[in-house]
């Protein structure tokens, strides 16, 4: 009795799903019908426009800011902070990472220079780090 009510719910639950996937004649391609509208008033919002907008230019008075050209070499190696790191070019934090690494053997990242770079470069961009040391913010030092 047990396997016939099972047969019957699983084939009532199929019954129900393939019912819910049939189409549904009774509506056209622009979605349900509503009551009041016409065919013509349909296709007319469903035209693209052909003219090309305008490109968007900032205000003449809108302030530019300058960047601050990028430090080619680390000013304190392994004990760089994490605001001086910001401030570096790419090999120069590869340096400093490498450093670090060097200064701080046995730690978790010691042979992932690429993961430890990573890390201190997400770990950096936190203010509450800014004069907290790389090797301290990528944990491989200890505080």
């Amino acid at each position: 009795m047990k396997r016939l009510s099972i047969v019957a719910l699983a084939a009532g639950a199929m019954a129900l799903t393939l019912a819910g996937c049939g189409s549904d004649k009774s509506s056209d391609a622009n979605g349900p019908k509503q009551s009041g509208t016409t065919t013509a008033a349909r296709t007319a919002s469903a035209v693209a426009s052909t003219t090309v907008a305008a490109p968007v230019q900032p205000p003449a008075e809108a302030p530019t800011r300058a960047t601050a050209a990028k430090k080619t070499s680390a000013p304190a190696g392994a004990q760089t902070t994490c605001g001086d790191f910001r401030d570096l070019t790419e090999d120069a934090e590869k340096q400093v990472i490498d450093q670090v690494l060097a200064a701080n053997p046995g730690s978790f990242l010691d042979g992932s220079p690429n993961v430890a770079l990573g890390t201190a470069k997400l770990a950096c961009l936190s203010s509450g780090y800014t004069n907290t040391p790389v090797a301290v913010a990528i944990r491989v030092a200890p505080k």
